[in-house]
């Protein structure tokens, strides 16, 4: 017996009869040789973490245009800690806790540059829109081929609105995401100055606690007390209720506050101006895009490419291309 299969046998005895064992998964797109050492799903942590594409959520925004100082968040911060806050709802509930990782770690790796805001420019001017969890799942597939496990997959494409992740671990990695981000927000956002922590409105405090780790505890204790049955992972009502109440205070106080995103229309247009350029210059796209403007079309490859960029890659293109550099007499 070899270490993989040790693991295997492990999860057998430990996990909970609705986990996803790593002996029941559904496959890669393309088979290969199982790694005598790790389970599938420990194998497809390391293929994300090795990535390139993984590398460039640390210079990706996650709330803020490029904040200056250490402790703003950024894409790869947010990752890492929808990663930790996955796996801790997954021991508590015997689920399998590689796969809610891999799952974690890959969701955002789609993510454009200027979080949102780009998000936001691509969708406006891209036929069919653009969302980040299915340029996540392009990235994996075809852009940096990890060939990961069909569970892995599904838990990246289905961490956002809309589908559905049909594994446990899968739906873990979505609601996982929305502690994080709402509460990380909360933290950058009083670090900023934009809001303090009195504005929180009381009612929502008593409900899910007054501090950042307070809010995260009560938050992830509560899907697992109310998940230890079905096929479904919840919240129960009162704590839903004021996770929604949550939310739509940071609406209005932080994501629509002029003070801290008074900067974004710059960065749409940015990424709007980025893509009508390289729409009509499709020569000047780096060579890994040409065998996608090949194969699939300009617009494909140049949204693959402006998708990829992190911020400061794309100033830098933006002044290249747009700004006029200074005439150096010697």
């Amino acid at each position: 017996m070899n270490i993989r299969e040790y693991t295997e046998q492990q999860e057998r005895q430990i996990l909970s009869p609705r986990a996803c064992l790593s002996t029941q998964s559904k496959g890669r797109l393309t088979e290969i040789e199982p790694c005598p050492m790790r389970t599938c799903f420990q194998r497809d942590i390391d293929r994300v973490v090795h990535s390139k594409s993984f590398r460039r959520l640390k210079h990706k925004t996650q709330v803020f245009l490029q904040p200056e100082g250490d402790h703003y968040r950024t894409r790869m911060t947010h990752t890492l800690e929808v990663s930790r806050i996955a796996r801790t709802m997954a021991r508590g509930l015997r689920l399998n806790e590689d796969l809610v990782e891999a799952a974690a770690l890959g969701h955002d790796l789609g993510h454009t540059p200027f979080g949102h805001a780009g998000e936001r420019a691509l969708a406006s001017v891209v036929d069919g829109g653009f969302v980040h969890a299915q340029q996540s799942l392009r990235v994996v597939d075809r852009l940096e081929d990890l060939n990961l496990c069909y569970e892995v997959r599904r838990g990246i494409l289905c961490h956002s609105a809309g589908e559905e992740a049909e594994t446990l671990e899968g739906q873990l990695v979505r609601y996982a995401d929305k502690i994080a981000y709402i509460n990380h927000d909360i933290d950058d956002a009083m670090r900023g100055g934009i809001i303090f922590p009195t504005d929180i409105p009381v009612g929502i405090s008593q409900v899910l606690g007054y501090t950042h780790g307070e809010r995260i505890e009560t938050l992830t204790l509560d899907i697992i007390e109310n998940s230890q049955e079905g096929d479904k992972i919840r919240q129960s009502p009162a704590v839903a209720k004021a996770m929604a109440d949550l939310k739509a205070f940071m609406f209005e106080s932080v994501y629509f506050n002029p003070l801290a995103k008074g900067e974004e229309g710059k960065a749409e247009d940015l990424v709007c101006q980025l893509f009508d350029y390289y729409m009509h210059h499709t020569d000047k796209l780096p060579s890994e895009y040409q065998d996608i403007l090949m194969r699939e079309g300009a617009q494909r490859a140049v949204v693959d490419y402006i998708a990829g960029m992190t911020d400061t890659y794309a100033v830098e293109k933006f002044g290249q291309l747009f700004v006029p550099m200074r005439w150096v007499v010697k």
